[in-house]
């Protein structure tokens, strides 16, 4: 098992804690080899496979769908530049709406944050007899008017 890392140097090297690898792999987002004692040893290009994961999941990417881009390319390495590429361009359009709609949150929020909680002086303006409440608790207006 020369040239393999320990599940602990993998850890270090990454920054992460080793649960976090045992969670990637439990996931099947990466692949070890066991040692006769049952020791996880991972080859060196699960670095920039749990690197990739952790982009991914840094732009709001759930595991599934970095998952599923992972499932196109063999287990036993990395996207390849061209790769990260295409899985980037494949990305933009949800990530450019996630944008759309945290800046349209960010520029409403000086406003009302549409609770229906009628302790704002503005509320009959925006929530006139508190019509929100029959919609339920928590926000009705911000995310529905940004989302539209």
């Amino acid at each position: 098992m020369r040239g393999l890392l320990t599940i602990g140097e993998a850890a270090a090297r990454l920054g992460i804690a080793t649960s976090a690898l045992r969670f990637y792999e439990d996931r099947g987002l990466i692949v070890s080899t066991r040692t006769s004692g049952g020791q996880r040893r991972y080859a060196r290009d699960v670095l920039r496979r749990v690197s990739f994961i952790r982009a991914a999941q840094q732009v709001g990417l759930p595991l599934r769908e970095i998952k599923s881009s992972l499932a196109q390319l063999p287990p036993e390495r990395a996207p390849s530049k061209e790769e990260w590429e295409q899985f980037a361009e494949s990305w933009r359009p949800r990530l450019s709406e996630q944008i759309r709609l945290l800046e349209a949150m960010r520029d409403r929020l000086g406003n009302c944050i549409g609770c229906g909680c009628q302790s704002l002086d503005s509320c009959d303006i925006f929530n006139p007899g508190d019509k929100a409440a029959d919609d339920g608790p928590g926000a009705r207006y911000l995310v529905a008017d940004v989302a539209s």
